[in-house]
């Protein structure tokens, strides 16, 4: 009792806090001083709302709804309180005094060790307080000072506007501001008029050089200047380097955009525009060269700066190579060049040599250079090789099911392994993790996790048959991974072990946006060891008919897989477009056995595993404004065991639905499947103990994120979804997927998040609530309505925390 009432006073303590602070936003403003409160925006109909949003220089304090205070400036004032910047500058000036005596001690004859450490000491600290005297302490820097309204910041913002407008097209907007004051608050409303947009009547370019008339005929169809459309001056920018790019992609290796030139002639009466593109001479009585590649050359230097003797020259389709040693593939290497000696000079070509000689890593950097001489040019590709063994060691906390953990990993890289620009890795890694537990009731126990493994990859495709592959795949970053791995888990329930090799192939294409990969063999040995309490459950499922426990059993998994990711606009980089992600893969274990019997393969002490699977997996994030995105995920499985697997699939390819990175407001897997009932505590709260595999998969997550202030992010969500099984379960009453009763089974979950995101790093804490439980009988299973003010989050066990790194999609 005590603790509820203790939990009571530190929640009315927070509200006090917050309602104080909200009621502080005018309180300490001097006298001509106003909070900026509210800004509005009238009269923006046919252009972009939030971009002109943008431009205004003087935003207000967020403040939560309903409550009306702001986090961001109490914070601030937490810092403000502390902040005192006179003591700061003493210590400061004190610092560059003793900075000063150090450097004449470090440049004299008596300079040690201690002098020099103790300088860079100094020389961060004076950083530190440079920093804080310009942006205040930590709190200061997180937070947000009061928004006080500034006219001359108002009437740059209505300049910006008003520029904004007429560079897209509406030539005769007008811009003003009303401003009405309510005690010590301003609110500040931006009245636009917009008037008539132009719009773009007819184009038409000029030269003095029929082949480049010719050329950008040849790419008319993909101009960004189109008759009928509204005129914009972005539009004008991203065509003159449109041009510029497709001139140089066929030889015009000096021209520039500088040379391209728009004049807009306007029709007021009309409200059109006719748009002339000249393209003028390099100089009075030239033209524009068309270069050709006489000669290549690419050079691998001494991996120090000391000039090394050693030196061997080769030649391969017309490139002279030059390197320090002989232990570089020139086949290899002359696969990722794709500009040859006779070819008109094209940029992209170059631009895509670069990037695929810097994605073998195996050199410190690529430069590549030309020299011209008439109309020719001489390709120089100089680099440098990479360091030949590279150790890095990372001790850190990750969470992939419920609470944080410690984990130390450690990686070697030895590059050019046989001389065929081959890369060996080898990766270890021990890590601790709060899991729920399945033997026993309630808590969060410890997870042991260890794997190590050895991988060789070849920048090629292996094949037993030659069909040109080095040449034709250059492009796409062709690898062959042979890996040999061991894994080593061991959670409450079961301690599992696993020795698996995999034959993989990937590639790529161009910028990444398409990835591939099929894995030629994933061949796994597990071996498990149960808890007594978990060995008792499986024994019991299986007396009922359920043979789940022959996935614990000493095993054999091997499979053929393939996967594809398409990422649309960098998915997963913060940008302002829209992006999305998906990712196909398709898994087919045991086929071999369709061929040969399982006696083939030794004595059956090994238990077999014949399935199919499939997943696919979208998401998508929708920038809203510059505060504010949209983010979705779809991601559908199948998982179907057939032949000698007796119905039972490896338990690692089973679907599970809950946790952090699933549905959150179940805990992890333990949601479903189907409409699966588990059993009832003496408390009224479901048995969540035991995880719940399942062969169908489906989930979709919605989330808004908004940015609060300084690091912190918020965020509310639904998620749904749930899985199922092909057949019914003797054990399980409801796990079955059937189509007149699946849309009912759908679990719905919602919440709040809070996010710190420093941009290296993102801490999350998600709370999820569960407002549809398909667990429950029918027309029980909404259970939203079990919050009140009295029960602020439902009933017991309908809220589930969440502690993350990173996004959960």
């Amino acid at each position: 009792m005590s603790v509820v009432v203790n939990k009571v006073k530190y929640i009315n303590f927070l509200f006090s806090i917050l309602l104080l602070s909200g009621c502080s936003l005018t309180r300490g403003l001097k006298d001509g001083e106003y909070l900026l409160y509210e800004v509005n925006i009238k009269g923006v109909d046919r252009s972009n709302n939030e971009s002109v949003r943008n431009l205004i220089q003087q935003k207000p304090n967020t403040r939560i709804p309903i409550l009306n205070v702001s986090p961001g400036v109490l914070i601030y004032d937490i810092g403000k309180l502390t902040y005192d910047s006179v003591r700061i500058a003493d210590r400061k000036t004190e610092l560059e005094k003793e900075r000063e005596q150090l450097v004449q001690l470090i440049t004299g004859e008596k300079a040690t060790k201690r002098h020099t450490k103790r300088y860079d000491k100094i020389v961060s600290q004076i950083n530190t307080l440079e920093r804080k005297l310009e942006y205040g302490n930590w709190f200061m820097r997180t937070g947000n000072p009061k928004t006080i309204y500034d006219s001359v910041q108002t009437l740059e913002s209505e300049r910006q506007i008003r520029f904004y407008l007429m560079n897209n097209g509406f030539f005769e907007a007008e811009v003003s501001t009303e401003v009405s004051r309510r005690k010590k608050k301003i609110f500040l409303t931006y009245l636009i008029n917009e008037n008539d947009p132009y719009l773009i009547d007819s184009t038409f370019s000029r030269s003095d050089d029929d082949a480049i008339y010719k050329l950008l005929d040849r790419y008319k169809d993909a101009s960004l200047i189109k008759p009928g459309k509204r005129y914009s001056q972005s539009d004008l920018t991203k065509e003159r380097q449109r041009v510029e790019d497709a001139l140089k992609d066929n030889g015009y290796y000096t021209f520039s955009k500088s040379y391209i030139e728009y004049n807009v002639y306007k029709d007021s009466l009309e409200k059109k525009v006719t748009i002339e593109q000249l393209i003028r001479k390099p100089e009075i009585g030239e033209r524009h060269k068309v270069y050709t590649i006489d000669s290549m050359t690419f050079t691998i230097a001494s991996p120090t700066d000391v000039i090394s003797d050693e030196r061997v020259q080769t030649e391969l389709d017309g490139i002279h190579f030059t390197m320090y040693r002989d232990r570089y593939a020139e086949k290899i290497i002359n696969s990722r060049i794709f500009q040859r000696k006779g070819d008109t000079y094209n940029r992209t070509d170059v631009i895509e040599t670069q990037r695929q000689l810097a994605n073998l890593d195996i050199f410190r950097f690529v430069n590549i250079s030309f020299d011209t001489l008439g109309s020719s040019i001489t390709t120089k590709i100089f680099t440098r090789p990479n360091q030949k063994y590279q150790i890095t060691n990372q001790l850190g906390a990750s969470v992939t099911e419920q609470l944080p953990g410690p984990f130390f990993s450690h990686s070697l890289r030895n590059r050019n392994l046989f001389r065929g620009l081959e890369i060996f890795e080898f990766n270890f890694r021990a890590g601790l993790e709060g899991v729920a537990s399945a033997t026993t009731e309630g808590g969060v126990y410890r997870s042991r996790e260890l794997s190590a493994s050895g991988s060789i990859i070849f920048p090629q495709f292996l094949v037993p048959f030659n069909f040109g592959a080095l040449e034709k795949f250059g492009r796409y970053n062709p690898r062959t991974r042979l890996l040999l791995g061991y894994s080593y888990v061991n959670r409450p329930e079961y301690v599992r072990d696993a020795l698996n090799t995999i034959i993989a192939y990937n590639w790529a294409t161009r910028n990444m946006r398409q990835q591939f990969s099929i894995n030629l063999l994933d061949a796994n040995l597990i071996r498990s060891s149960l808890h007594p309490m978990f060995q008792e459950r499986l024994e019991d499922l299986q007396n009922q008919g359920n043979n789940l426990i022959n996935s614990f059993l000493p095993s054999y998994v091997g499979s053929v897989s393939g996967q594809v990711i398409i990422n649309f606009n960098q998915y997963g980089l913060y940008q302002r477009n829209r992006a999305s992600l998906w990712r196909i893969f398709a898994e087919s274990g045991g086929s071999t056995f369709n061929l040969y019997s399982p006696e083939v393969f030794g004595e059956r002490n090994l238990k077999y595993f014949q399935f199919l699977k499939f997943q696919s997996d979208f998401r998508r994030y929708v920038p809203l404004n510059n505060r504010s995105t949209f983010a979705y995920r779809l991601n559908v499985g199948l998982a179907k065991p057939y032949g000698i697997s007796e119905g039972v699939l490896p338990y690692e390819k089973y679907f599970f639905a809950g946790g952090s990175t699933s549905i959150r407001a179940w805990q992890p897997r333990r949601l479903g499947p189907g409409s699966f009932t588990p059993e009832r505590r003496e408390d009224g709260t479901f048995d969540y103990r035991f995880e719940q595999p399942g062969e169908i998969l489906f989930e979709s997550m919605f989330e808004y994120r908004r940015k609060l202030f300084g690091y912190f992010d918020g965020a509310f969500f639904i998620d749904a979804g749930n899985t199922w099984t092909f057949e019914p379960d003797p054990t399980r009453e409801g796990t079955d997927f059937r189509v007149d009763r699946f849309y009912k089974e759908i679990a719905v979950g919602t919440g709040l998040g809070l996010r710190m995101d420093f941009e290296f790093l993102v801490l999350r804490l998600d709370m999820g609530i569960k407002a549809y439980d398909p667990a429950r009988p029918e027309g029980e299973r909404f259970v939203l309505d079990n919050i009140s003010f009295s029960r602020p989050f439902g009933e017991r066990g309908q809220q589930v925390f969440n502690i993350g790194i990173g996004y959960p999609f």
